[in-house]
């Protein structure tokens, strides 16, 4: 009997955010940035948004089944040949356990004025009980913070976050570009 794979759930600062209802609309257009399986686009794709999954791999890729409000790139924008993102493209970027700092600039540049940034990812602490352990991998306490300081945040946190079994030491972020 073949083992059924279960689906990865939607990050809780997305799937339980009251800061999105009224930002986020079916005319919306979003870009799931290291999108791995696809979870947090998924569920921007099921509120009827165009959704853009941007990962090095899409192997893992669990697309919505409405494929038609959806795009594919496979880019590594890591190397020095990578594709640069578009300029005021999208309303919405979604940006999950991933960090690679020289692609802030293209980050905040490809948010559209008025915008959302949703960001989520590890912080230096998290070294002390688990990976990642790299400090490239890793935010510096207040980093986070500092990158958008002059967008209207709607969502901030920084520390011990989850159950604790499974908890990490992460930053996140919900903030809106200013227009």
């Amino acid at each position: 009997m073949a083992e059924k794979k279960l689906k990865a759930k939607t990050a809780a600062l997305i799937s339980q955010s009251t800061e999105l209802k009224g930002l986020v609309s079916a005319s919306s257009h979003v870009l799931d940035l290291a999108c791995g399986t696809g979870r947090n686009g998924n569920w921007f794709a099921e509120q009827g948004c165009q959704v853009t999954y941007l990962d090095r791999d899409l192997s893992r890729l669990e697309q919505s089944d409405d494929s038609a409000n959806i795009s594919l790139l496979e880019w590594d924008l890591e190397t020095n040949d990578a594709p640069t993102l578009p300029v005021n493209r999208y309303d919405v970027i979604v940006v999950f356990n991933y960090l690679h700092r020289p692609l802030f600039s293209q980050i905040i540049d490809a948010i559209k004025p008025g915008g959302l940034i949703i960001y989520e990812t590890f912080t230096t602490e998290q070294a002390t009980i688990g990976r990642p352990r790299n400090p490239n991998f890793l935010l510096k306490a207040g980093e986070l913070k500092a990158l958008f300081a002059n967008w209207r945040w709607l969502h901030y946190s920084e520390g011990l976050m989850g159950e604790l079994a499974n908890a990490s030491y992460k930053a996140q972020i919900i903030a809106q570009k200013p227009m």
